[in-house]
């Protein structure tokens, strides 16, 4: 599924390390005080081997993921605003690298700061209600240009052993973003016109942000729990061994 192969930059670049050092980087010591460098190093260079896909971890190349689905409501009763966006396909998410790695070996957590110079969003979206003053109800294309988006991600996993091996088994994922500057607009509008599309952009535009921040929530959840599920997989696959010495 290539769509989804950005992602797994995300949930794969937290379990680094085999033998094949040319994909997963070196290994790191517990014992070493500047562990957190050497897994930063590792991460990033398994984020760069995922960019060109991984077939033996099942991972084919792709620059997009996909949403199924997201929604905002702007305020209450009868004729507030809601939208409703699908099929969010997301590009340049291969673009973002590891900026900062902090861990706790003893209790096997990790935080992960990411950094994306560029994400791009294209989706079908359909609102009922009243902005503006004027009923909005209809649907459309939306576009979005996300620029430098920081993102932190949490996990903290339980270890066990298997076939004399220690792997690690995911137990919590917890993720948040940000955005610095935000462009987004829509267009193709059914039942509108040019007025009314002219009025809705400079409405989502000068109150991008606070949009943002609306759809927030499906979204963490939805990326978190894809990410989960594609972590949890590798983690099945990497021994923590294979990453962590000593």
């Amino acid at each position: 599924m290539k769509r989804f192969q950005a992602l797994l930059v995300f949930a794969a670049v937290i379990t680094t390390g085999t033998s094949n050092t040319s994909m997963f980087g070196e290994r790191c010591s517990r014992q070493d005080p500047e562990v957190d460098e050497c897994l930063l190093r590792s991460f990033n260079s398994l984020v760069d081997y995922l960019k060109g896909g991984a077939p033996e971890l099942g991972i084919e190349e792709s620059d997009s993921i996909l949403i199924d689905e997201l929604s905002i409501a702007l305020g209450g009763g009868p004729d507030g605003y809601r939208a409703t966006f699908k099929d969010i396909h997301a590009s340049g998410v291969n673009n973002m690298t590891i900026t900062n790695v902090r861990s706790d070996l003893d209790t096997h957590q990790f935080q992960l700061t990411l950094y994306g110079p560029h994400i791009s969003a294209r989706a079908r979206y359909r609102s009922s209600g009243v902005l503006l003053l004027v009923r909005a109800s209809g649907g459309g294309d939306y576009w979005g240009e996300y620029d430098g988006v920081k993102a932190k991600v949490y996990f903290r996993g339980t270890p066990y052993t298997r076939n004399k091996r220690t792997y690690l088994k995911l137990q919590q994922l917890k993720l948040d973003f940000s955005v610095r500057d935000i462009q987004m607009g829509v267009e193709n509008l059914q039942n509108s016109n040019a007025v009314l599309q002219a009025a809705l952009n400079l409405f989502i535009n000068t109150n991008a942000q606070e949009l943002l921040k609306e759809m927030k929530p499906e979204l963490r959840r939805d990326l978190a729990a894809k990410m989960s599920h594609f972590l949890e997989r590798i983690l099945d696959q990497i021994p923590y061994d294979d990453w962590v010495k000593d």
